[in-house]
This record gives structure tokens, C-alpha cells and sequence, in this order.
């Protein structure tokens, strides 16, 4: 599936079934977003360090969450725009 990175629809991103598999394996969108409910560029923030971490304190790396962050959470064009259509993508995978 593709997520939209930005409003004006001239990026987009492929999301696999492995990265929201990953997602949900490391509960990586819980308790990300704050009381505000917005998702906001710090939220970005939050999910890249909080992904950084798990990738450098668990051994061996496992190979999907290093994917993940590569692929996805550190993608150039990533931001609180595109971790709103990641996030929107995620939850509708999970209530399928």
C-alpha cells in the first residue's frame, strides 16, 4: 500500500505488510501521540528516537526494525503529515 508524504500529493511511500507487522510488534505508535491529539513534527521526533533506541540496545539488530527505520521512519520526505497516513494506514490494517 502507499501512504501520501505531503498535502499537495507529490510524494508517496510504500508501506509492506512487514513494516506495519513491525510496527505492531514493537508497539511503536503507543502512547506516541499526546494529550493534544496532534501529530505534530515532535511527534516525528519522538517515533525516530524511540526507534533508534530499540534498534541500538537490542542484540543481534533485528533486520525488520532496521528496515523499518530506514525505510520508513528515516525517509527524507517523512514528516507529521506522512506519520498521519502511516498512523491511519496502521489502524486500518489492524481492524481487518
Amino acid at each position: 500500500m502507499k501512504i501520501q508524504l505531503n498535502e499537495k500529493a507529490t510524494h508517496f511511500l510504500e508501506i509492506t505488510e512487514q513494516h506495519l507487522q513491525t510496527l505492531q510488534q514493537y508497539a511503536l505508535f503507543q502512547d506516541l501521540v499526546d494529550s493534544t491529539g496532534y501529530i505534530t513534527e515532535d511527534t516525528m521526533l519522538r517515533l525516530k528516537l524511540r526507534t533508534r533506541s530499540l534498534v541500538l540496545t537490542t542484540v543481534p539488530v533485528p533486520q525488520d526494525l532496521l528496515d523499518l527505520y530506514a525505510e520508513i521512519i528515516c525517509h527524507d520526505k517523512m514528516k507529521s503529515f506522512g506519520l498521519k497516513q502511516l498512523m491511519e494506514a496502521y489502524t486500518a490494517w489492524t481492524h481487518q
